[in-house]
């Protein structure tokens, strides 16, 4: 199996699908998530796999969600909104066994949302968090944001979309976000001993939990689905647009014009 945008490898039950876009700080491209969605699906239906770790290549991102500069900012690849991006959420959630997400610097827009997709999140002390969903008008409907107030609470998820800041890996584990942060040059032992002791397991057990877990917040699911079908109308209008060309201008947005039509 050869892959592009991803590097893919598996070793002692460790299936390991590591993001390799390092210079667009792992920003993901329709063909990024799929290959990250064969790599998915090749681990979960490998029975010697008790655990998956999704990470980005470098030192820099985990990954910053997706690339504004393919297709200039218009996306080619299937799925509703051009990305089969809730293909790959779904095989996060729905695959038997735990996916960490190893985050080591930016998790930020869609990469903050794979890392709140993942079972369990470890981080480098060096790791950030955010979203910038409104600032490029744009959002992540159901998962991204239904399925993150479950985790950190409706009030610090509405805070986390509606202004966009950026938060310390000391800050995302305080809310529930990451379950533990460690020094940078130990992320990659922590994580190893993490899988190791998934490995001593019941993998039967772990998967009928991880179903159970799923079952609770599975409506958000249909949410999810009906909200990327309004985003893919979104994305046509003039105010999306101006929030994805002032990203790739480097420039602040202006969506007075937005606000005065809806006056």
């Amino acid at each position: 199996m050869e892959f592009n945008d991803i590097l893919y490898a598996k070793k002692n039950g460790v299936a390991h699908i590591t993001i390799n876009r390092e210079k667009v700080m792992n920003a993901f491209r329709p063909d990024t998530v799929e290959e990250m969605i064969l790599a998915f699906r090749d681990a979960d239906a490998d029975p010697s796999i008790g655990a998956i770790v999704l990470a980005g290549a470098g030192e820099r991102a985990f990954c910053t969600g997706g690339d504004q500069s393919s297709h200039d900012g218009k996306y080619a690849g299937r799925g509703v909104a051009g990305m089969p991006i809730e293909e790959l959420q779904t095989l996060i959630r729905d695959c038997r066994v735990p996916v960490i997400a190893r985050v080591q610097g930016y998790a930020i827009g869609g990469g903050n949302v794979l890392a709140t997709m993942c079972d369990l999140t470890i981080a480098s002390e060096k790791a950030v968090f955010g979203q910038v969903g409104p600032k490029v008008g744009s959002v992540d409907p159901g998962w991204g944001t239904a399925y993150l107030s479950r985790i950190v609470g409706e009030k610090k998820a509405r805070e986390i979309w509606y202004f966009c800041r950026r938060y310390t890996a000391a800050e995302a584990q305080a809310m529930g976000l990451v379950n533990v942060v460690v020094p940078h040059d130990q992320l990659d032992a922590t994580v190893d001993a993490w899988c190791a002791e998934l490995l001593e397991k019941s993998p039967t057990a772990i998967a009928i939990a991880k179903r159970s877990f799923n079952a609770d917040s599975d409506n958000i699911r249909g949410i999810g689905n009906a909200g990327l079908e309004a985003l893919a109308l979104f994305y046509q209008t003039p105010e999306a647009k101006e929030g994805a060309n002032a990203f790739r201008e480097k420039r602040k947005p202006d969506f007075r014009a937005a606000r005065d039509r809806k006056a």
